[in-house]
């Protein structure tokens, strides 16, 4: 049916953005963000290698390409976020690029959980095959690295504006699992030092391999929800539901999806015996949190 038809009504409103990009609120603060990380992790990689290199420092050279790993996520998400802006406006793109980031942010997580068995596999080996720890090298260095760690954690935190951006959750958490696994390391080697326990290295790498696959796990299930268009809020669903049948009106269809990091997309069919125009039931929506291109489609219940 058409808007021609006396019977029912469609329109569609966007509510946020006249462009229909749905960017992230804080889109151009993280991809800043995100390079300003990725700047301190490239500085830190050459360092190290370099270091690693002229002192003929496996520990060295080893921690440089750890860091490679963080400036292959970094990269990754800066990516994401310069794609999306840059073809923020294309009409190859239905509804935006707002779900680049979710792309990125799956990528990322996968990287994660791989990030995880490797270290798994690392300190199960070191268990049953001890290696002899030189403490007195490697507490300075991962002391180190768990600085830079923590200063780039810091500086990729979301802002409030920005908590939906999985984007930079996922560059954030990527750098928040390393900071404990690196915190759980310097325990290990603390421990190993002191009370001879040589145990405590490989366990305190498997206790931080553990922590890293359930961030992995979690970024999966957020991003593979986004790209799989899955119902982001009940709560919001229940209230546009609810809204549209303030007057006695029926929702008989109604899908909500999300577009991007804070915007999601509503599409409803609303019937009623003696139905209001479309544009009545955009105002009801009017205002809602996180509700940003809305299409609605009005019936009538006893079609003439």
């Amino acid at each position: 049916m058409t808007a021609a038809d006396p019977n029912c009504a469609h329109s569609t409103l966007d509510g946020y953005q006249a462009d229909g990009a749905y960017l992230g609120a804080d889109h151009s603060r993280n991809e800043r963000r995100t390079r300003i990380v990725m700047g301190i992790c490239i500085v830190t990689l050459i360092a190290q290698v370099t270091g690693g290199l002229v002192f003929r420092s496996m520990a060295l050279t080893a921690s440089g390409l750890h860091m490679a790993a963080h400036v292959a996520a970094l990269l990754v998400a800066s990516g994401a976020y310069a794609l999306a802006r840059r073809h923020a406006t294309s009409p190859r793109f239905a509804f935006g690029t707002g779900k680049i980031g979710y792309l990125a942010g799956f990528a990322n997580a996968v990287v994660l959980g791989m990030t995880a068995v490797l270290i798994a596999v690392e300190s199960i080996q070191r268990l049953f095959t001890p290696e002899t720890v030189d403490y007195g090298s490697a507490m300075p260095l991962a002391a180190g690295g768990l600085a830079v760690t923590l200063v780039c954690v810091w500086l990729l935190k979301p802002t409030e504006r920005g908590r939906h951006d999985l984007n930079i959750s996922a560059a954030h958490l990527h750098l928040s699992a390393d900071a404990m696994v690196g915190g759980l390391a310097i325990a290990g080697l603390i421990a190993g030092q002191r009370l001879g326990w040589a145990w405590a290295d490989p366990a305190a790498g498997l206790i931080g391999a553990a922590l890293v696959a359930q961030f992995a796990i979690s970024l999966v299930r957020r991003a593979s929800a986004a790209l799989l268009d899955m119902n982001p809020s009940p709560e919001l669903t229940a209230e546009v539901r609810a809204r549209l049948e303030a007057e006695g009106e029926e929702v008989t269809d109604l899908h909500i999806w999300n577009l991007g990091p804070g915007h999601n997309a509503a599409v409803a069919v609303v019937s009623a015996p003696d139905p209001r125009p479309a544009e009545a039931y955009h105002l009801r929506l009017k205002g809602l949190e996180g509700l940003s291109h809305v299409t609605v489609e009005v019936r009538s219940a006893n079609p003439r």
